[in-house]
């Protein structure tokens, strides 16, 4: 639920800051940008923290090599991706792949969500909501793209 209320809050404040003189952010399209390059340092940053990142790890199907080195790459992309998302000539790339990321990244917690793991000792968010998150993150990073 994190990443929903960085991202909605996010393009809220940013689209009300670009609306109040701030020209950087007076179109839809920036403040989305900025709202996902919050979401994805939210996301991002606890594939770094110790107790974060043992449960990031047990998400990771088995059928899947090295799921440290995995969390690790998946984390490094996430923060990369929302630096890119800021640099208006490569946010258009960064915003595709970042949404090719996340489809890369569902298996895990479709995973999770089967299991019953848990996140920073809380449950992981129920399949039917993740799955509808998924989807809205994924169109977010598309549109940010357009």
């Amino acid at each position: 639920m994190v990443p929903f209320i960085a991202l909605t809050g996010g393009f809220v404040v940013l689209r009300l800051i670009g609306l109040a003189g701030i020209d950087a952010l007076d179109a839809w399209q920036p403040a989305l940008r900025g709202a996902l390059a919050l979401m994805f340092v939210v996301t991002g940053v606890p594939h770094f923290l110790p107790s974060w990142r043992r449960d990031l790890v047990a998400m990771i199907p088995a059928a899947f090599p090295r799921p440290a080195l995995l969390v690790t790459l998946t984390g490094v992309l996430e923060l990369a991706g929302a630096a890119g998302l800021l640099f208006a000539p490569v946010a258009p790339y960064a915003a595709i792949v970042l949404a090719l990321l996340m489809i890369a990244m569902f298996p895990a917690n479709v995973s999770a969500a089967r299991r019953g793991l848990t996140l920073a000792g809380k449950p992981v968010t129920p399949l039917p909501a993740r799955t509808a998150l998924q989807v809205l993150f994924i169109a977010a990073a598309v549109a940010a793209a357009a």
